[in-house]
């Protein structure tokens, strides 16, 4: 597998429903959110991309805005302890569900995490070196089969010494199609749009070393 994502989704109800619409991008509402969440940082657009692409490097963010969610890539959001975002970026989701969703492939890593009006109810992260990282809350429906052994990450054959009962990344591309409508690796599946067809902008962000005094 060689996917690999760390963003964040705001959305004022099924988060799924409104991105497998294929939504308008509202470029003004995302440049807006932009400058909002990432107030002390020089923003300059480098062009479009989309949902395929949600793990940019640190001095890069992808987002777009369309009606009942926004999409937000930005490498605040590939971290280990979900439960441990910053609070400016709940805050903005304080009305509606928050959706962080994060993977690795070099270290088979993945985590995701789940607010409701800015409360936690749900957050998980492991990779197979570290084991399990956090796991607080109630399951979500989509991870039940994983964690019941239907899924294996190794052959009967195999010697078991695997940690968990199934691959990180598998469960990972499980919530993407659960969670948003999408996946991105796989087999074809027509009940899932194409990533591609979401488009995000995309921006160059750096820091100001200096401050003006008026």
């Amino acid at each position: 597998m060689g996917a690999k994502t760390w963003m964040l989704v705001y959305s004022d109800a099924d988060a799924r429903e409104a991105l497998s619409r294929h939504p308008a991008l509202d470029r003004d509402r995302t440049l807006e959110l932009a400058r909002k969440l990432f107030p002390r940082e020089t923003l300059q657009p480098i062009g479009d991309a989309d949902l395929s692409y949600t793990c940019p490097p640190d001095y890069e963010l992808c987002i777009g805005c369309f009606r009942g969610v926004s999409v937000v890539a930005a490498a605040e959001f590939g971290i280990d302890y979900p439960s441990k975002l910053e609070p400016r970026f709940i805050a903005q989701g304080s009305e509606g569900t928050t959706s962080l969703h994060a993977m690795h492939t070099v270290v088979d890593w993945f985590a995701f995490a789940r607010w409701i009006d800015g409360q936690l109810v749900r957050s998980l992260s492991l990779s197979p070196d570290s084991g399990i990282l956090e796991n607080i809350g109630s399951r979500l429906p989509f991870e039940e089969p994983f964690w019941s052994g239907e899924h294996p990450a190794v052959d009967d054959e195999e010697d078991s010494g695997y940690p968990f009962p199934f691959h990180p990344l598998e469960l990972g591309e499980a919530a993407l199609s659960a969670l948003f409508g999408f996946h991105l690796e796989g087999p074809p599946d027509s009940a899932l749009f194409e990533p591609e067809s979401v488009p995000l902008l995309r921006f160059s962000r750096s820091r100001s070393r200096w401050k003006f005094w008026r």
